[in-house]
């Protein structure tokens, strides 16, 4: 450094000789996704450009060098983070010993609710239709419920919890707030699969082949989502004009025939009757919905996403986006309080009934 200040001072530093071992350095030490930048700066002749292009990458290798070092630390924070957040729970429990009674409560009634299943109904989703053996699917055969089965079951209801009930799991508080969007989120999907399935039996793959137009539908509901939750009918009047008038132009644009007015004000009647709690498509797709959940749990999102249930597809991806954050969020609280479930589990499930494969922990 000091022969280059030196030569820098008597005028006599050659910038593109410095400039070629600065790149030939550079590609030594970034990294292969940044070869492709460096190859393109060799051809710069131009010294200010040139310097402005190394400085350039060398900014983005310092970037990749802080996303290599964060992520080699992930698993190290990560685990840290299991062991403080439960020997804080520790601490608060040798001072209040029933502090796991709500949360014993909640795994009850999830074991409670894998052995008294009632019956599939009409409407109910083809539990075939999804290849994996669900918690609910695992209590219909006759064999015992397992640990993992029940644990399952008790994430599955939170996602239906009462807010009028107080009797959250203890080990869940920090998660509640997550929890509730989860549980936003899953309504909202509910009401968006709703929209597009009823709205494909008018055109089927005329229009829904095409992904522009399914966009297309989805921005209209998903601009509606927050007056569906305070003002359903209203925000589904809205909806279905607009769905209707994008179908009709869309039809006309492609030189096809436009929606009779019959079947325009019948796709307009069960578009806005999706605002019902009790809409026999809302029920269904949320079952199903419920059902591909399930399988997350069970199998992982990208298992589950090879064979949906029907009338989901067309919001694969965000159901994936759905089904990633819940099973994140099941699995670092089953890392932190797991223990503690299977104290408790060897009390709801008998040893002689639990599958040996499970072993004594979950």
């Amino acid at each position: 450094m000091d022969l280059l200040g030196r030569e820098a001072e008597r005028g006599d530093l050659h910038v593109p000789h410095l400039s070629k071992r600065v790149l030939n350095m550079v590609t030594l030490l970034c990294a292969p996704v940044r070869d492709e930048a460096v190859q393109k700066l060799e051809n710069v002749a131009d010294p200010i450009c040139l310097l402005r292009g190394i400085f350039h990458v060398l900014g983005l290798m310092k970037m990749d060098m802080v996303n290599y070092t964060i992520q080699s630390l992930q698993p190290h924070l990560q685990e840290h983070s299991i062991q403080h957040e439960r020997a804080k729970f520790q601490e608060l429990l040798n001072k209040q010993p029933r502090l796991l009674d709500h949360t014993t409560k909640w795994l009850t009634r999830a074991a409670a609710d894998l052995t008294t299943l009632p019956p599939a109904g009409p409407d109910a989703p083809n539990s075939s239709s999804v290849a994996c053996p669900s918690p609910n699917e695992a209590a219909n055969r006759p064999e015992p419920v397992s640990p993992a089965m029940v644990l399952s079951q008790g994430f599955l209801n939170l996602l239906l919890w009462d807010p009028e009930n107080e009797e959250f799991p203890e080990t869940l508080l920090r998660d509640r707030v997550r929890l509730q969007e989860l549980e936003s989120q899953l309504r909202q999907l509910t009401v968006l699969a709703a929209v597009l399935l009823v709205a494909s039996s008018f055109s089927g793959s005329v229009l829904f082949g095409s992904p522009q137009f399914v966009d297309k539908l989805k921005r209209i509901a998903k601009a509606h989502m927050e007056e569906f939750h305070s003002r359903p009918e209203e925000a589904m009047l809205t909806v279905s004009e607009q769905v209707s008038q994008e179908m009709h132009q869309s039809l006309k644009s492609m030189g096809l025939a436009a929606l009779s007015s019959d079947n325009t004000a019948s796709l307009i009647g069960q578009l806005r009757s999706i605002a019902k709690e009790e809409n026999c498509v809302r029920s269904v797709i949320d079952q199903r919905i419920h059902l591909f959940l399930k399988c997350c749990l069970v199998r992982g999102v990208q298992r589950s996403l090879l064979d949906l249930p029907g009338g989901l597809t067309l919001i694969e991806a965000e159901l994936a986006e759905l089904g990633q954050k819940f099973v994140n969020l099941k699995n670092h609280n089953q890392q932190v309080f797991g223990p503690y479930y299977t104290e408790i589990l060897k009390t709801l499930i008998p040893p002689s009934q639990a599958p040996e494969a499970e072993g004594a922990s979950l």
